[in-house]
């Protein structure tokens, strides 16, 4: 018998996102516990030391942090979506580390305070994505024809942008034609579809509208 799994969430989490994609990659059946982080119940405290989406419970256990549950669950439900050899899968987990960083640089986006900051902010993401355009293969993939916990990982990432070109061009893609053609990828892939709500996009631009930044500013423009 199968070990019941639920996937405690927040509707806007990247980080969520990643968890959910992998279990749909896999085809694991599981239950999603939306919570509110603004208010956090105490029996989420209880399974989250740090407080922070997503954590996986595993019948009576509780992981936290989405690169533990990640790798969790490659490790114990196949298919795998990390390479087998040792070096390839390092290699791998670095890059999903890169994605994390981007994510930060995201946040810097959304936050930034005055036009000339969200303009630098959208320059050095686009200055990351030439980092990843340069190591990009044919794809259609991060590493070719397998689809792996890169991929798992950039998709949340590609999602921020897809709202963000809705309120702007910030030159995101500009002559990076691989990252491009990954990012198209990824958001016909079903499971990162189905990762968030039908109504992401307008918690997203409510979520960014309430951060008093340039960004937001551009929305009720």
């Amino acid at each position: 018998m199968r070990t019941p799994l639920t996937l405690v969430s927040h509707a806007l989490c990247p980080y969520v996102q990643r968890a959910a994609i992998v279990l749909a990659e896999k085809g694991v059946p599981f239950e999603r516990r939306d919570i509110d982080l603004a208010n956090k119940p105490g029996w989420f405290l209880a399974l989250s030391p740090l407080g922070k989406t997503p954590v996986l419970q595993v019948g009576g256990e509780a992981l936290f942090e989405s690169a533990v549950i990640c790798e969790y669950l490659d490790e114990t439900e196949a298919p795998r979506l990390h390479p087998a050899d040792a070096l390839r899968r390092a290699r791998h987990r670095a890059w999903m580390e890169f994605g994390s960083a981007l994510l930060n640089a995201i946040g810097t986006l959304y936050n930034a305070a005055d036009d000339a900051a969200l303009a630098a902010a959208a320059k050095d993401i686009h200055r990351r994505f030439a980092q990843i355009e340069a190591v990009l293969g044919e794809g259609p993939w991060f590493d070719g024809e397998a689809f792996g916990l890169v991929d798992a990982a950039f998709g949340p990432v590609f999602r921020y942008l897809d709202v963000f070109d809705d309120i702007g061009d910030f030159g995101f893609m500009d002559a990076l034609p691989r990252v491009a053609r990954w990012r198209a990828a990824l958001a016909q892939r079903p499971s990162v579809r189905g990762a968030v709500g039908a109504d992401y996009p307008a918690r997203l631009l409510a979520f960014v509208r309430a951060r008093n930044s340039a960004l937001s500013r551009r929305i009720g423009a």
